[in-house]
Parts: structure tokens; sequence; C-alpha cells
């Protein structure tokens, strides 16, 4: 089954509502003295393209803002994620191959 963009950006869809879902229950969850989402699960999510979601979910119910070592975590897949958007990008407009072909 081939990758099509349309089935990318659902996913993204998906995945980002999923995180953001997360972050609004863990908060919920906390303030009620339920069983919490993992801090591993929430960076996972984050981590697998759901990191807009997760930083909108964070800023919104002002969750997890200043925990530590997790704010560097999120911090570091959203970095990661952007690299690899722009590497992206540029291998799909022909820059690369624009590039080497000088050498």
């Amino acid at each position: 089954m081939a990758l099509t963009a349309a089935s990318l950006l659902c996913f993204l869809v998906a995945i980002n509502i999923t995180s953001f879902c997360q972050f609004w229950y863990d908060k919920h969850a906390a303030r009620s003295g339920w069983r919490r989402i993992s801090e591993r699960t929430l960076l996972q999510s984050a981590f697998f393209g759901g990191s807009i979601g997760a930083m909108a979910g964070r800023q919104v119910f002002r969750h997890k803002t200043r925990k530590e070592p997790f704010r560097t975590h999120l911090i570091l897949i959203v970095l990661f994620q952007m690299i690899v958007a722009v590497a992206c990008a540029i291998f799909a407009s022909g820059y690369i191959d624009a590039f080497v072909g000088l050498f």
C-alpha cells in the first residue's frame, strides 16, 4: 500500500488530536487522583508525529510546563522533527541531486 499525502495528513491529524487529548486526560487525572498517563507514553505520542498536539495540550492545560527532563525531551523531539521535515523538503525538491551533480 502506497503512502499518499492524504493518508499521511489523516495520520498526523489523528495523532495530534490523540496527543492533545492525552494531555487533557493526564491533567484531569492528576487533579482527580486517578491513574495517570506515563511521561514515556506522552513523549512517544509526540515523537511519532503528535508533537504539535502535545505542545498545544501542554500550553492549553498548563500541564508539565516546568517538569524536567520532560520539557527538554519534548523540545528535543520538536527540534528533531523540524530537522527531518526540512531534510525531507530539501530531498523532495531535488536540491540534493543538483548539489551531487556538482561533484
